[in-house]
C-alpha cells in the first residue's frame, strides 16, 4: 500500500496537465476491485462466542496481503500480512508485520497459523481473524504479489538496501550490510526465509527494509523527473493490485496526497508481538502470541496512539 501511495504522491508532485492525467488513467485501468471485506461488517467474536460490532477507530487501517505463489502454482498463500495504520493527523505511518506462523484462533475453525485463514476463506476470513485478534476495525484491504517487487525495483533503476545477515549464492548473493539490488536480486532478497536466523521473522524485517528503500528511491528527483522511469514505476506499482470494493482510486489518491509530507523517519515498522516459538498439535512450528502485547497493540490502534506504542516497543 505504501508503494502505491508513493505512486500517487508522485502524481501529486509531477507537473499537471496531460502527463499527470495519463499516469492517473494508467493506474485506474490497472487496479481492480473485489469483495475482500467480511460481509458481516466490522465485528469481533468474544471468547464466550458472542459477536460484538467494532466501533470506528481513529485514523485508517489498511490490511495488505502479499502472495509469493510462483508461476504455475495454484495454492493461495498469504506470505505477507501487514496492517498499515495511517493516523488522523497524517504525520506518520506505522506498518505492523504479522508473521505467517502466528498461532491464532480463526473464526469458525480451530486455532491455526494466521496465514491459514487466507487459505480457508480468502481475504474476508483473514480480516475477521485480525479484527478478533486486535478488537480493531480494518477499513480497507489490498492484495498483490511478489512479482511487483521485481518490476518496481527495475522501474526505478535498482535500490540500495541494508541486510542484517548474508544469504544466497552467485548473482543472488546478499552480503551483510549495504547491497545494491536489481529486480531479480530484490525478489530473491524479500523471498528468502529458510537460511535466515529467525526464519519468517527475519524475512519480515527484510521486506520492511526493502519497502522503505524502494519508497525513498521512488521519491527522489531521479524518478520523479524522469518521465520514462516514472511511467514504468506507476505501471508496476498498480499492476496486479486488487482492492476492496469500498476503496476506489480517488480515495487512494486523496490519502496519498495527504501523506505527501511523510519522510523516511516518519515510517515505522513493527512486528506484531509474540512471546516465543512453539509446536502446534499437528507438529508444525508456530509463533506464540503475546496476549498482553497484542491487547496493547489493539488499544493503540483504536485510540490512534501508535506513536506511543512504537516508542515503547521499537528499539532505535
Amino acid at each position: 500500500m505504501l508503494l502505491v501511495v508513493s505512486a500517487f504522491v508522485v502524481l501529486a508532485l509531477v507537473a499537471g496537465g496531460g502527463f499527470a492525467f495519463f499516469l492517473n488513467q494508467k493506474a485506474s485501468r490497472n487496479i481492480s476491485q473485489e469483495d475482500l471485506l467480511p460481509s458481516s461488517g466490522p465485528s469481533a467474536t468474544l471468547p464466550d462466542g458472542s459477536v460484538v460490532e467494532l466501533p470506528k477507530g481513529v485514523g485508517q487501517n489498511y490490511l495488505i496481503i502479499g502472495s509469493d505463489a510462483r508461476p504455475g502454482e495454484t495454492a493461495s498463500r498469504s506470505d505477507v500480512i501487514v496492517l498499515v495504520h495511517v493516523p488522523e493527523d497524517k504525520k506518520a505511518v506505522q506498518l505492523i508485520h504479522f508473521p505467517r506462523d502466528l498461532y491464532v484462533q480463526i473464526p469458525g475453525r480451530k486455532k491455526d497459523k494466521i496465514n491459514a485463514a487466507y487459505a480457508y476463506g480468502g481475504a474476508p476470513l483473514l480480516v475477521s481473524t485480525l479484527q478478533n485478534l486486535l478488537g480493531v476495525k480494518i477499513d480497507h484491504v489490498a492484495k498483490t504479489d511478489f512479482e511487483g517487487f521485481r518490476n518496481m525495483t527495475n522501474a526505478v533503476g535498482g535500490v540500495r538496501v541494508y541486510a542484517e545477515e548474508a544469504s544466497g549464492e552467485g548473482r543472488m548473493a546478499v552480503r551483510e550490510g549495504w547491497n545494491d539490488l536489481d529486480g531479480e536480486q530484490a525478489l530473491a532478497f524479500v523471498r528468502e526465509r529458510k537460511t535466515l536466523s529467525e526464519g519468517d521473522i527475519s524475512r519480515g524485517r527484510r521486506q520492511q527494509a526493502f519497502i522503505k528503500a524502494l519508497m525513498i528511491k521512488t521519491l527522489t528527483p531521479a524518478t520523479i523527473a524522469n518521465p520514462v522511469r516514472l511511467t514504468k514505476f506507476v505501471d508496476a506499482a498498480t499492476s496486479n493490485l486488487v482492492v476492496d470494493k469500498a476503496l476506489d482510486v480517488g480515495q487512494m489518491r486523496s490519502e496519498a496526497i495527504s501523506l505527501r509530507n511523510i519522510r523516511s523517519s516518519d515510517i515505522v515498522f513493527i512486528t506484531a508481538p509474540f512471546s516465543g516459538y512453539g509446536t502446534a498439535p499437528d507438529g508444525g512450528s508456530i509463533d506464540i502470541v503475546d496476549e498482553a502485547g497484542m491487547a496493547a497493540l489493539g488499544k493503540a490502534l483504536r485510540t490512534d496512539t501508535m506513536d506511543d506504542y512504537a516508542d515503547a516497543s521499537v528499539t532505535p
